[in-house]
C-alpha cells in the first residue's frame, strides 16, 4: 500500500483533521477565555508532537525519503506562518478584538484556510503537471518575495483598506459591539453582522495572500500533492497556538523576517535550478533550520544587549471600533 496515494489516505486524513477540530472547539475550547501562555505552549506541543507522529508514520510506510520531504516542507510552512503572527497582532489591536474572542477568530480563520490551501496546493499541483515551466516562475516570484521582504521596512497593516472589508461594509449592516463573540446579533428584530465577522473575514483574505508565497516554496521541496498539504495542514493547524505563544514577544525577533527573507529565497533559486542541478531535501533541510537558529539567537543577543525591554501584553479592549 502506498501511504501517499489513493483516495483513502485523503480521507482518512481529513477525517483525522476534522476530529481534531471538533474536539478543539467543542470540548476544549467551548467557553470564550483568555489563552496563557501556558495553555498555548501546552497546544503548540501537542501539535507538534502530532505532525511529528505523522511524519514518523510517513517514515514506516513510505520511506526517509518522503519523510524528509513531508519535514522539510513543515519547517518552511511552519516559519513562514511566524509572519501571519505579527499581522495578526496589528488586526486585533486595530479592532480592539477582546484577547478571549482571539482564538475563536483563529479558529475559525484556520478551518477556512485549511480549505483554501486545499484548494490552492490542487491547483498547483494541476499546473505543475501540465505545464513544468511553471515551476521556474514559482522559483522566480519567491526571489522576487524574498528579496523584496530582506529589503523593505516595516510597515504598518492598514486593514480599512482591504477591499473586501469595503464591500462588506457597504453591502453588510454592521452592528457596534461583539455581542460577546458572535458573529451576527439582532437588534430591533434586525440581523447584524457583528465586527468579529469583519475581522474573521480580513484574517482569512490576509492568509490566502500568505499562501501564495508560501505553498509554492513547498512546491520546492516536493510534488507529492499528498506531501504539500498534510505538511500545509498540520503547520496551520499549529498556528493559533503559536499565536498565543509569540503574540506578545513577536517584536523582539528583529532578525526573524530577515532570515523568512533567505529562506523564501533560497527555495526560490531551487525552483530555478532544479533541471539543471539537483539540491537534496537533506541539504534544504539543514540550510532551512541553520538559517532559523541565526536568526532567531541574533535576535536573542539584540535583546539582552538593548537591556531586554518587554512588549507590552495585550489588554481588554474598553470599546470597539
Amino acid at each position: 500500500m502506498f501511504f501517499t496515494q489513493g483516495i483513502w489516505p485523503w480521507v482518512l486524513f481529513n477525517a483525522f483533521v476534522v476530529v481534531l477540530l471538533a474536539l478543539d472547539l467543542g470540548v476544549f475550547h467551548r467557553h470564550s477565555h483568555t489563552v496563557s501562555t501556558r495553555e498555548a505552549l501546552i497546544w503548540s506541543a501537542i501539535w507538534i508532537g502530532l505532525a511529528l507522529a505523522f511524519n514518523l508514520g510517513i517514515y514506516i510506510f513510505q520511506g526517509p525519503d518522503l519523510a524528509l520531504q513531508f519535514l522539510t516542507g513543515y519547517l518552511i510552512e511552519k516559519s513562514l506562518s511566524v509572519d501571519n503572527i505579527f499581522v495578526f497582532v496589528l488586526l486585533f489591536t486595530y479592532f480592539a478584538v477582546a484577547p478571549r474572542h482571539q482564538h475563536r477568530i483563529l479558529f475559525w480563520g484556520v478551518l477556512g484556510a485549511l480549505i483554501m490551501r486545499g484548494l490552492l496546493i490542487g491547483v498547483g499541483t494541476v499546473l505543475l503537471e501540465t505545464f513544468h515551466w511553471i515551476i521556474y516562475l514559482f522559483g522566480a516570484f519567491l526571489v522576487f518575495t524574498g528579496i523584496r521582504m530582506g529589503l523593505q521596512k516595516d510597515e504598518a497593516v492598514h486593514p480599512e483598506r482591504n477591499p473586501v472589508l469595503k464591500l462588506l461594509r457597504r453591502i453588510l449592516p454592521v452592528s457596534q459591539d461583539y455581542d460577546e463573540g458572535r458573529f451576527f446579533t439582532r437588534h430591533n428584530g434586525r440581523l447584524l453582522a457583528t465586527p468579529l465577522l469583519l475581522v474573521l473575514i480580513v484574517v482569512e483574505t490576509t492568509d490566502l495572500v500568505f499562501a501564495v508565497d508560501s505553498i509554492p516554496a513547498i512546491f520546492a521541496v516536493t510534488n507529492d500533492p499528498f506531501i504539500v498539504y498534510t505538511s500545509n495542514i498540520f503547520a496551520i493547524l499549529g498556528l493559533r497556538s503559536l499565536y498565543f505563544v509569540f503574540a506578545n514577544v513577536i517584536h523582539k525577533f528583529y532578525y526573524l523576517k530577515a532570515g523568512l527573507a533567505v529562506i523564501l529565497t533560497y527555495v526560490g533559486v531551487k525552483m530555478l535550478l532544479a533541471d539543471i542541478f539537483h539540491i537534496p531535501t537533506a541539504l534544504s533541510l539543514l540550510v532551512i533550520a541553520i538559517v532559523l537558529a541565526l536568526a532567531i539567537g541574533a535576535s536573542v543577543l539584540r535583546v539582552r544587549k538593548s537591556g531586554g525591554e518587554t512588549g507590552n501584553k495585550q489588554k481588554e479592549p474598553t470599546a470597539s471600533r
